[in-house]
């Protein structure tokens, strides 16, 4: 199946603690459907210091569900993504406005 979300994609957070924020997807994992989203879902993660790193509490941006996310379209509202073909590649789009993405 095509990806309907990918990395680089503006998206708002549909349910959880951080509905209704808005990020940019930085990673995408198809097979077990999540997406890490900068600054949503953060967690503080202890680390122990380190030759290479500093230690402490660490806030990491941990994995959501992609089902919980829904892209933005132009008009800053969240929307759902279809595929359609236009001169012979297939496109996503908008469902709400029928813009390409």
């Amino acid at each position: 199946m095509a990806a309907k979300l990918r990395k680089g994609d503006k998206v708002v957070v549909l349910a959880g603690k951080d509905k209704g924020k808005t990020g940019q997807i930085e990673s995408v994992d198809p097979k077990s459907g999540k997406a890490v989203v900068g600054g949503i879902n953060i967690a503080i993660r202890h680390t122990r210091q380190t030759q290479n790193s500093q230690g402490g509490r660490i806030a990491k941006a941990m994995p959501i569900d992609l089902s919980n996310l829904a892209i933005v379209d132009g008009k800053g509202k969240p929307t759902r993504v279809g595929f359609r073909e236009e001169d012979g590649k297939k496109v996503r789009f908008a469902k709400t406005t029928g813009d390409a993405i």
